[in-house]
């Protein structure tokens, strides 16, 4: 190489040696349905409520899905993960939670983000326990987005509930 620079293609690919892989499959794969699910209930809370007092909130919280699904997109590209068959479903199936929950009106729309949310970082929570136990040191990055997403949804919870979600 010229200068002592690489000239060598960049991969995005990780280094699958030593992972477990059907452990980081079955977490990033659900984790993608997950998140692209929870996009298409925030894309059905819009057609709804996208021009009503509570779209702006709805918006903020969806912008933040948008970068979760984005980032699981790579995730699975790096880690050559196959998304699950399931996508068409969850296409149809989130918006429609999510336009319904919104025809409820607001209380309805964050009702469903309250219950959504909390699954979700539980679920999260448990995938982050599997991943100590497995080798916290090996699966640092994973665990570090896994964790700021859970965040993230406990976040989105906690929105919800300040606009009557109860």
């Amino acid at each position: 190489p010229a200068g002592g620079v690489s000239l060598r293609r960049c991969s995005t690919r990780v280094t699958l040696e030593g992972i477990n892989k059907p452990v980081i499959d079955r977490i990033i794969r659900v984790d993608h349905a997950g998140e692209y699910g929870a996009n298409r209930i925030y894309a059905g809370q819009m057609a709804v409520l996208g021009r009503s007092t509570v779209g702006p909130i709805i918006q903020q919280m969806w912008n933040q899905e948008k970068d979760h699904l984005k980032k699981f997109n790579e995730l699975m590209v790096a880690y050559r993960v196959r998304p699950t068959v399931l996508l068409p479903f969850w296409n149809v199936a989130g918006f429609v939670l999510g336009a319904g929950s919104a025809l409820l009106g607001k209380k309805g729309a964050m009702a469903c983000t309250v219950a959504v949310e909390e699954s979700i970082s539980d679920h999260y929570n448990s995938q982050i326990r599997t991943l100590m136990e497995q080798d916290p040191e090996k699966y640092k990055e994973l665990l570090q987005i896994i964790k700021q997403f859970r965040d993230d949804e406990r976040e989105h919870h906690d929105i919800g509930l300040e606009h009557d979600a109860e």
